[in-house]
This record gives C-alpha cells, sequence and structure tokens, in this order.
C-alpha cells in the first residue's frame, strides 16, 4: 500500500448531510425492531432486525464486543452552587481490572468540564452505596494531553466499580444532545456486556436480544466475544483536511487463548464482525501476528494506525498469523492477551480476516466510516443516500446495516 496516497485522502470525501431529525436520540421500544439494511452482491434491501439470523451464511462465525460502559460521568457540586464535571477516561497507569477493585483510592486520566470553576484542593461529594454512606473526594495531580489525572480517595471499604455505580452518569454521545436517563443505564448497554471499560458502547450490538442471539445460532452461526474498550476518542471527528493529520485513540483490548483459539480455527471462512470496535480488535491481532513473525521488537501488544500501511513483502494468512499470537502466549504462560490498538481502517486497507460486517450508520467525516468504506468502496454513499431517502435512523441509537460480499 502506498502510505504517502493513503494519508493524503480527503476527509471531504466521506462528507454527508445528515440533518438532526435523522439522529436517533432515544432507543425503540424494542432493540429488534430496528430496520435493517442489507447489503449483498452490490444490491439493497430492508428487513427488520429480529431477521437478521435469515442473512447470515451458515457456518458463519458472528464475532461481538462484549465490552460494557461505565457510568463514567460524575457531577462534583461547589458551596457556591457550580458543579464541575469529571468524565474517567482510563485508569493511570494500572490495569482496568485492578483500578475497579481498588477500596481506597485510585488514579484516573479525566476530562474536567468547568475546570475554571474548580480552585480548591479537592472536591467532595457524598454518596450511598450497598447501604452505607461514603465521602468521595477528587484532587487534581497533573495536566496531560488536554485531559487531567485525577486522584480519587473515598471511605467505606466499597470498590471504585460501586462508587462509579453509585455517583456516576452513563456517557452518552454528544451528538444526542441530552442527559442521560435511568432507561439508558439498560438500553446504552448490549445484552451481553460483561467486562467493565468502556465510556461508549459498542452500538452495532445493541440491536441484539436473547432471542436473536438464540435465532442465529439455530440458524447454524457460530458465536464468538473479543473485549474492546472503547474510549471517547471514537466521536472525534477528523478535522485535518487529509486523514494523514488525524491521530487515531488508542483502546485497550483483551481476550482469551480460548476465544483466541475460535478466530483462528475460522479463518478464511465467513467470519462477521459486529461493530467496527470488533473488526479493529481481530484485524489488530491479525498485525499484532504479523510483527512477530517478521520477528520484530515487541514488548506486549501495540498497534500503530499507519503501521499496516508500511508493512512491505508477502503477507501472512490470517491462519498464519493468529498461530504465531497463540505461539506468543505460549511462551509466556498466558491464558488473557492484553494490547493496545490505535488502528486506523481507511480505504485501500485489505481485510484479512473480516468478511461480512453489522454496522449502525456514522457521522460523517469520522474514521468509522472511512472503515466502511474501506469494506465496501464508493458504495458506501449509495448505502447512506438509500438510508436518508427510506428513513432510517442515524447514529448510536439508530438502525442497523449488515454488509456482505
Amino acid at each position: 500500500m502506498d502510505i504517502a496516497a493513503i494519508q493524503n485522502i480527503s476527509i471531504a470525501d466521506y462528507d454527508y448531510s445528515l440533518p438532526d431529525s435523522r439522529i436517533a436520540k432515544f432507543p425503540l421500544a424494542r432493540r429488534d425492531a430496528s430496520k435493517l439494511l442489507v447489503c449483498r452482491n452490490g444490491s439493497i434491501s430492508e428487513a427488520q432486525f429480529s431477521d437478521i439470523a435469515q442473512y447470515l451464511p451458515a457456518g458463519s462465525l458472528l464475532v461481538f464486543n462484549d465490552t460494557r460502559v461505565i457510568q463514567a460521568r460524575m457531577h462534583f457540586q461547589k458551596e457556591s452552587g457550580s458543579k464541575v464535571e469529571i468524565f474517567c477516561l482510563e485508569p493511570w497507569q494500572e490495569a482496568l481490572s485492578s483500578a475497579f477493585e481498588e477500596r481506597v483510592s485510585v488514579c484516573w486520566k479525566c476530562l474536567v468540564g468547568n475546570n475554571r470553576r474548580w480552585k480548591a484542593p479537592f472536591l467532595q461529594r457524598e454518596l450511598q452505596t450497598g447501604g452505607r454512606r461514603v465521602v468521595l473526594r477528587a484532587e487534581r495531580l497533573q495536566a496531560i494531553s488536554g485531559a487531567w489525572v485525577i486522584r480519587f480517595t473515598w471511605d467505606g471499604g466499597v470498590s471504585f466499580a460501586e462508587i462509579l455505580e453509585a455517583a456516576g452518569e452513563m456517557p452518552l454521545p454528544p451528538y444526542l444532545h441530552r442527559q442521560a436517563e435511568e432507561s439508558d443505564k439498560v438500553r446504552y448497554q448490549t445484552v451481553y456486556a460483561h467486562c467493565n471499560g468502556s465510556v461508549a458502547a459498542p452500538t452495532a450490538g445493541l440491536h441484539f436480544t436473547e432471542k436473536v442471539l438464540a435465532d442465529v445460532r439455530q440458524a447454524g452461526v457460530e458465536t464468538e466475544f473479543v473485549t474492546l474498550h472503547v474510549g471517547a476518542g471514537t466521536f472525534k471527528p477528523v478535522s485535518s483536511e487529509r486523514i494523514g493529520g488525524h491521530e487515531m485513540h488508542t483502546e485497550r483490548l483483551l481476550l482469551t487463548k480460548e476465544q483466541l483459539l475460535h478466530l483462528q480455527r475460522h479463518a478464511g471462512r465467513p467470519f462477521i464482525a459486529v461493530g467496527t470496535t470488533t473488526v479493529r480488535t481481530v484485524e489488530s491481532l491479525y498485525w499484532f501476528g504479523v510483527q512477530l513473525l517478521r520477528h520484530e521488537p515487541v514488548d506486549g501488544m501495540h498497534i500503530h494506525q499507519w503501521y499496516p500501511y508500511q508493512v512491505e513483502g508477502v503477507l501472512p494468512s490470517a491462519t498464519e498469523a493468529l498461530s504465531c499470537v497463540l505461539e506468543f502466549m505460549d511462551r509466556r504462560n498466558l491464558i488473557c492477551l492484553e494490547g493496545e490498538t490505535q488502528l486506523m481502517i481507511a480505504p485501500s486497507y485489505h481485510y484479512h480476516l473480516v468478511n461480512g460486517m453489522v454496522t449502525n450508520f456514522h457521522q460523517p467525516k469520522s474514521t468509522l466510516l472511512l472503515l466502511v468504506s474501506a469494506f465496501v468502496g464508493d458504495r458506501w454513499k449509495t448505502v447512506y443516500q438509500y438510508a436518508l431517502e427510506h428513513d432510517f435512523r442515524f447514529l448510536s441509537y439508530g438502525d442497523s446495516c449488515l454488509f456482505l460480499p
């Protein structure tokens, strides 16, 4: 791939007019009542999401992101009455799992709203959790990359996960222009959400119900889960004129050896990713395998955004690449692989595992739209125009799209 040509792609070519009225501000009463646009063999048809099992090829592997959205947005009220908002992005220099289990103090990288009004050494609020009164304090330690490192301290012997559940609010996307409601705690979460860590939902999965999952398996489709914790950067539009000027956000991923074995066994067969976060996860695993096969020095898994476009020579198969990742885990006695990815999937990218995709309709000028275009080419324009003309709902709480070869 010519990296210079890719970095020279104009983001203006991935713009379209999205009226605010077409953005779904609330979810439908039933998850699987959303519309499904099916794009297959170049043709477009409409269905209801509850019938998606009918459109998936038998023998496919459907892969989901089982991350769970944390209630990352907290408000502290000063004696003057003004409020300061603290948005927890990720633990600072600590693993997610241990950060949630801390019971006295923990440091997180956070965004701070109304920061200029934060004059005192720390902010404080009281809350109730587990029938106990807890006093929570927040203290700024240092500014970093447009954010702050905040130390939280509390009493009561409860975990930080419990603190967030009691004090936090669901971090809805900014384009919804509304406050989170009680119902969002359920509806902005997939039914299979399992691993705490995201500040945004993997929204392609919001349409699935237990019945739809059962229908899919009954139709002869296998399922598997991976975890990628979605960061706030997923909503960051490409503000540079050329995509080479955009810095992709880094997100954490993890999966077990059993999950990786299942992905490896299915490589080369129909492989359908539910959501762009799942796409980036499994494709990043491939590139980690490439790094290992090329004997590049690695201290764990980290995929730079431009790495795939810099690799020269013959590339291994998906099976070979994933086998190398499994060998890496064996050598280090790992039962779970944890890593980071900054992967940008842009037009001209060659997919190595994914050959089908379930996804929502994305914002104009977004890296998510670039990812879709890399899969279907300029047909994305026809698909999106069809969706706009046929009353499809857009973005996180909107309708769904199934792309098949």
